[in-house]
């Protein structure tokens, strides 16, 4: 069960305002060159597992946003939280669930 605090982070990203078009696209360019570097291109699965939305259908955002900002002990993905605020790590979430990213 996730804490109630990063549900509550969760529920405020997800509200607060989208990033700009420019950051939009740079963190689109970070999802295909940085992720897609060990999640494969398509994010079919590599190093590190499928970031398909179909891959993705029973992970809730609040998991994800914890494994992107946090990062996953004991394999090789890092923690994003120096890079991304959690408002673009929503958003991410958001475009990962979407077939139309890529």
């Amino acid at each position: 069960m996730r804490p109630v605090w990063l549900l509550a982070l969760v529920s405020a990203a997800v509200l607060a305002e989208q990033p700009t078009p420019q950051r939009q696209q740079e963190l689109i360019d970070l999802l295909k060159h940085d992720c897609g570097s060990c999640h494969g291109l398509p994010p079919k699965g590599g190093l590190g597992p499928s970031l398909m939305p179909e891959a993705l259908a029973n992970k809730t955002d609040a998991f994800l946003l914890e494994v992107i900002q946090k990062g996953k002990a004991g394999s090789a993905m890092p923690p994003w939280q120096q890079f991304l605020s959690l408002e673009e790590t929503a958003w991410l979430v958001q475009q990962l669930r979407q077939e139309g990213w890529k």
